[in-house]
């Protein structure tokens, strides 16, 4: 189990490497990332990033290459064959983008959840309850009855985040759940999500490719190139006229060896490329293109004048 101290999902210089055919793909090139206990994080990356390579690893689909990977208490890296059963069954929840990888075509939302009690071995007494509770959370209550044909496609997410949460996990996943779905319903699923953190404080870890989930969570890591590049953390505070406001702030990721990865938009904009100008000033860091001089330069070392 986690201690109180400990992020609920830690990696550190996590690597991933795949080897096909005498070549090799590394996916994740030293990612570092932290999520605390409670929160509700969005991971968002083009394609290739490695964001869906780092999903499969906290969902104990695969090990890493090299590393610290932990989540809800368990090392990824060194858990056994036994103990990566268990975890998938009772520490963790994923919801996969297809709806045909979460919920069985011949069942009914609720024999889905049912289902996936009793393949964790579940023995809940009132499993019957239980089963409404999670749909009614999701506010698919009345699709108990229906099979996935019968739903519409938000209500197959809904109750396949049901399914995902019926073993009462300390940590639940998200892989593009609304990657096959329209704006305003992406916008239903999301604030179910975000309903089931705030509710049942699940921590929780979406991945996608969609800006837009930006909008429903406190924070959003971006990741590139297999590393974490930036964040941007969301908060409301109040102003001077009692009037909510909104504020985001973004962050570049400072890794522990000091690399970071400035924003495209920033390179472009100043034309960074191959090698770049720094100057250390007091309370900050200078940095221009490697072909025009620094704006400041750095004071001049002290010297000993001669004395005629």
């Amino acid at each position: 189990m986690t201690t109180d101290s400990e992020p609920h999902i830690l990696c550190t210089d996590l690597v991933r490497i795949f080897a096909a055919e005498g070549v090799e793909v590394q996916a994740l090139q030293g990612l570092n990332l932290s999520v605390e206990r409670g929160e509700m994080v969005a991971l968002v990356g083009a394609s290739g990033s490695g964001k869906s390579t780092l999903l499969t690893i906290l969902s104990g689909l695969d090990t890493p290459t090299a590393g610290v990977a932990r989540c809800a208490g368990s090392d990824l890296l060194t858990m056994g064959r036994k103990e990566r059963v268990q975890y998938q069954r009772h520490s963790v929840g994923f919801v996969w983008q297809q709806t045909s990888r979460n919920l069985l075509p011949y069942l009914t939302a609720a024999e889905n959840v049912a289902m996936a009690m009793a393949v964790a071995g579940n023995k809940t007494k009132d499993r019957r309850g239980r089963i409404q509770e999670l749909l009614d959370l999701l506010e698919v209550g009345y699709c108990t009855d229906r099979r996935p044909t019968e739903m519409s496609g938000g209500e197959q997410q809904r109750t396949a985040i049901a399914v995902a949460l019926s073993n009462d996990p300390e940590v639940l996943l998200a892989d593009e759940p609304t990657g096959e779905l329209d704006e305003a319903t992406s916008s239903d699923v999301l604030e179910a999500m975000r309903g089931v953190n705030e509710g049942l404080g699940i921590t929780t870890l979406i991945v996608t490719h969609d800006p837009a989930v930006s909008d429903h969570v406190n924070r959003t890591i971006q990741i590139r190139d297999g590393r974490t590049s930036t964040e941007v953390l969301r908060r409301r505070e109040v102003d001077e006229h009692g009037q909510e406001q909104h504020i985001a702030e973004e962050f570049a990721v400072l890794d522990r060896v000091g690399r970071l990865q400035l924003p495209d938009d920033f390179t472009k904009a100043l034309d960074l490329r191959e090698r770049v100008r720094l100057a250390l000033e007091t309370d900050h860091v200078g940095v221009w293109p490697g072909n025009r001089p620094a704006k400041t330069s750095p004071p001049a070392e002290p010297h000993d004048e001669e004395v005629p």
